[in-house]
């Protein structure tokens, strides 16, 4: 493994060229100018390499991209040595704060802990070339708030609050003997909301965008992992989805649901959710439907296709919990298969959490390898396609100066440089061929040979320590 220079904070030291997002050294200087040189761009959209181009960096944004050199003489140069240059990826189904599933973050943990061991979870995206994150489950809307004022070091967060459920849902975490109206641990500590009608739904949904959601996230059917929701069941009536959609389009934004099978997704678009995480039961016309609607599909491929592929070796698991990840992982092929087929828009996220935690870049590799067969596809969907489905957050997107998933002039300077060709081989987007990583103007890793340059040192435990631990 190469000897990583990862930071936990600002990285000043590196001269010019990573400066605070301001662009700006000192009150009334020009901003600060990076200029990326001998390098192959994936522009995150195009399925061709912009060969031997130049990309220019001021501030926090990118000023210029061309095929041709760029007259930049004060920028800092980074010569990319014929590295592909592409944008920071995206993972579109994040559990930031999670460390082994619901019962331990339930049961033997506090909100210190949790914290703390987000805070690590921040630093690996980052290691792996993640420079945003959709959380879709944890209480992060604080969090996200420290990363957007430069308090912490983290991918962008686009957090969706407490999950809402109905009770015996999907988000139903509390115990077999809690009584009707007990409010579970994390209840109380808005890991999700149990909503029963209208009023309590379009509450709730208020709530969260009130602390900083860029979306909603609603449990829509049963799941594998819980104990009380059977995966043939639909959850959450229509009239609550509707109530909790029409909160979202007041204020600019959308819903996205945990839904597995034909009823609750179909059910879901009624109400006018665009986004389905899961959907691994679905029959082709509700992934006809999904096309021509517009719903988006974010895909799991390494849970559904590895880790549900032996549901035997998860230990935890109860006998019907293993039942139930066979028949996920029975219809998940052909469901992806077939949102290829239909050319549905489609994001990927990894679902991951704990000692899976290392290996973000797998849900697309899984996907591209077992699926799609299709590296410009699978790409996309960590790239173009979800910097897309970021923009149907709105006002509520914390982040208006630019945009992301792209390698485009007035983009944000989300920028990693890999050693290797992802559009010829998907696995160069592995962590030890992601040589380089930029989020908003900032360097969070280097791994070049920059003359003159101090190398980084972790402020805090060194990340080969940290993982050794998990």
């Amino acid at each position: 493994m190469k000897n990583s220079s990862f930071i936990a904070g600002a990285v000043a030291s590196l001269v010019l060229a990573f400066a605070p997002h301001t662009g700006a050294a000192q009150e009334g200087d020009a901003p600060r100018q990076v200029l990326f040189t001998n390098v192959n761009i994936f522009n995150g959209v195009d399925g061709q390499l912009m060969e031997n181009g130049s990309v220019l960096v001021e501030g926090n944004l990118i000023k210029t991209v061309s095929a041709e050199t760029i007259d930049a003489p004060d920028a800092f140069t980074v010569d990319g040595e014929g590295r592909t240059l592409m944008p920071g990826l995206i993972d579109m189904h994040s559990h930031l704060c999670l460390r082994d599933g619901i019962p331990w973050a339930r049961t033997d943990y506090d909100q210190m802990l949790a914290g703390a061991y987000t805070a690590h979870v921040l630093l690996e995206y980052l290691d792996q070339g993640f420079t945003t994150a959709r959380d879709t489950g944890c209480n992060v809307l604080g969090v996200a708030k420290g990363v957007n004022n430069g308090i912490i070091p983290g991918p962008r967060i686009f957090p969706s609050g407490g999950v809402l459920s109905q009770t015996g849902g999907h988000g139903d975490i509390g115990f077999f003997n809690d009584r009707p109206g007990d409010v579970d641990a994390l209840e109380r500590n808005g890991w999700g909301y149990i909503v029963d009608g209208v009023t309590e739904a379009r509450r709730a949904a208020r709530h969260n965008f009130r602390g900083g959601a860029t979306q909603i996230k609603v449990m829509a059917g049963g799941g594998v992992a819980s104990e009380f929701d059977p995966l043939h069941m639909t959850q959450m009536s229509v009239e609550e989805m509707e109530a909790i959609v029409e909160v979202a389009k007041d204020y600019g934004s959308y819903v996205t649901v945990h839904a597995y099978h034909d009823r609750s997704v179909n059910r879901a678009i009624d109400a006018g959710v665009r986004t389905i995480e899961h959907n691994f039961l679905v029959s082709e016309d509700t992934i006809i439907r999904m096309k021509e609607e517009g719903v988006a599909l974010s895909v799991q491929a390494v849970m559904s296709l590895q880790a549900f592929g032996d549901p035997e070796s998860i230990t935890f698991f109860s006998a019907d919990q293993k039942a139930k990840a066979t028949q996920v992982n029975t219809g998940a092929r052909q469901m992806m298969e077939w949102a290829v087929k239909h050319d549905l828009i489609m994001v990927t996220g990894g679902d991951m959490f704990g000692p899976d935690v290392v290996r973000q870049a797998d849900n697309i590799i899984w996907f591209n390898d077992e699926i799609a067969k299709n590296p410009h596809l699978s790409l996309k969907t960590a790239t173009g396609n979800a910097g897309e489905v970021l923009t149907w957050s709105g006002g509520m997107n914390p982040y208006k100066e630019g945009t992301l998933g792209t390698i485009t002039e007035g983009g944000y300077a989300d920028i990693i440089l890999i050693d290797g060709n992802p559009l010829e081989d998907i696995h160069a987007l592995k962590r030890d061929s992601v040589d380089f990583v930029m989020k908003d103007g900032l360097v969070y890793k280097n791994w070049l040979p920059t003359e003159g340059a101090p190398a980084f040192q972790p402020a805090g435990p060194a990340r080969d320590e940290y993982l050794g631990n998990l």
